[in-house]
């Protein structure tokens, strides 16, 4: 007789696919070789540790559909993990707002005392400002700071901040402030001859600021004492050192932060 050859008769048909289940924590499965029924506590070195409900851990290898879930088997798998967003900070060490648009600036502000410190607590703060709407002005002095308090017109959704320079006990800054009586208005300050001592010697390069002579202006005589050139040349060296808070000293630091609060505080709430 001639052989018939039939092939193979189950090509044609279809293998059952098993769905394939991520391995999570918690996951109720069954070992159908052994009949032990537990919840996934981890996946180790490509075995999967399941615990009973007595509390009792083994482990088992990840073989393709060895496990049942619900009376139906199953291939574990290990659990994607998501990677974590990581949160961008800014200068000042806020979380940074992506993809913001600059608020309308509010009708508050704050006044700092001449160019260079308005430009530093923008290169620090600027993010954090233009997020809520804050403008920073510089005012050149605070010797007449009641007067463009009264002028300016405060209100309760009109505030001013007013950062001060040498804000000490017996200086002629201190007594100024000290005549600014306004609810609406916060004057704080932090206790160096200037906006540039703020910032942390080692930022710029130096062991320490050098005590200018009384008499001398004192950014001038910084400048001759470390051989800086003038002031304008002084401060491209002060500036550039300033990358983020950390080179700043913590009196400003904390005076910045608390006149940001208070201009920003809607309906009796701080931000």
């Amino acid at each position: 007789m001639r052989s018939m050859d039939y092939g193979d008769v189950f090509a044609g048909k279809k293998k059952r696919s098993v769905p394939e289940v991520p391995a999570e924590p918690g996951l109720v499965v069954e070992d159908p070789g052994s009949g032990y029924c537990g919840a996934v506590v981890k996946i180790e070195y490509g075995n999967v540790v399941l615990e009973d409900r007595h509390g009792k851990h083994r482990v088992f290898p990840l073989s393709e559909a060895g496990f049942l879930v619900d009376g139906k088997p199953v291939t574990l798998i290990k659990p994607k993990v998501e990677p974590t967003k990581q949160r961008t900070m800014s200068a000042s060490g806020s979380v940074r707002v992506e993809g913001h648009t600059a608020r309308t600036a509010r009708d508050s502000r704050i006044w700092v005392e001449g160019i260079h410190d308005a430009e530093l607590v923008e290169r620090v703060w600027g993010h954090d400002l233009r997020v809520e709407g804050v403008v920073v002005e510089p005012l050149h002095g605070v010797d007449d700071l009641p007067g463009l308090v009264a002028e300016f017109g405060t209100a309760p959704d009109r505030r001013l901040g007013v950062l001060v320079d040498h804000l000490v006990a017996g200086s002629k800054e201190s007594r100024i402030v000290d005549s600014v009586r306004d609810d609406n208005v916060l004057v704080t300050g932090h206790p160096y001859v200037d906006i540039w001592q703020a910032v942390k010697p080692a930022a710029v390069g130096i062991r320490g600021w050098p005590t200018v002579p009384k008499g001398r202006p004192w950014k001038e005589g910084v400048c001759a004492a470390l051989n800086w050139g003038d002031p304008l040349d002084g401060w491209r060296r002060v500036s550039a050192g300033v990358r983020d808070y950390r080179d700043l000293e913590t009196p400003l630091i904390g005076a910045v932060e608390r006149l940001i609060d208070f201009v920003t505080i809607d309906s009796g709430s701080p931000r």
